[in-house]
């Protein structure tokens, strides 16, 4: 098995409120991405394998970061689909669409808890299948040989740290509230599985005049 980075793409158009409007970076979003990649290269990291989903700002990030490598599409590395449940829950239950991080962090674990319910009707995907998928492909891509980097979302990485780590719902939510914008978290392997070794790291944007280049959102 081989280390697996998992990177969240650069911001995106984070005034949407839904899931088409939301799909590409910002100005800022690509300077992440870009300044990412160019960490990498100066400290000499290198991976012999790409991925990431089929979202654009999946791919724009990929690009921005100037892999070298050739990139493996795969859509179980797609997001969920928050914008369109966050919907189905206002309509079904009444839940406004939340607005800032504190109305986040309580709007995201009321909905998580009724996803795992499969109380959503009409939800894009059934928490268990997209659990199930999230596992699957962390697990496929340790399989292959050399280190491997896949651009993502943050609630595909939230699930990869609830299947190895075991998280109830509310870390998991939590977890996913906390990933921010083109941040590192990083899988090793052990003889039980995969360990998380990494979090949330973004030490492209620890210099002092990117300060307020950090994003969650």
């Amino acid at each position: 098995m081989s280390h697996v980075t998992l990177v969240r793409h650069g911001q995106a158009n984070s005034s949407a409120r839904d899931e088409v409007s939301y799909d590409k970076l910002s100005d800022l979003g690509h300077c992440q991405a870009r300044w990412l990649g160019e960490h990498l290269r100066g400290t000499g990291e290198r991976f012999a394998r790409a991925y990431c989903g089929t979202l654009r700002r999946h791919r724009e990030t990929a690009d921005a970061m100037a892999l070298g490598l050739d990139l493996v599409i795969d859509p179980r590395l797609d997001e969920l689909e928050y914008f369109t449940m966050a919907q189905i829950c206002e309509a079904q239950y009444g839940i406004d669409m939340p607005n800032g991080r504190e109305e986040f962090a309580l709007h995201m674990r009321r909905m998580f808890g009724l996803w795992r319910d499969n109380a959503i009707d009409g939800a894009p995907v059934p928490f268990a299948t997209f659990e199930a998928r999230v596992s699957e492909v962390l697990t496929e891509i340790a399989g292959g040989e050399g280190r491997a980097v896949v651009v993502t979302s943050g609630g595909v990485i939230g699930m990869a740290m609830r299947v190895t780590m075991e998280l109830g719902l509310g870390a998991f939510a939590n977890a996913c509230l906390a990933i921010e914008n083109s941040s590192m978290h990083r899988f090793q392997p052990m003889s039980t599985g995969l360990v998380l070794t990494q979090f949330n790291a973004v030490p492209h944007l620890e210099d002092a005049e990117r300060a307020l280049s950090r994003t969650h959102l």
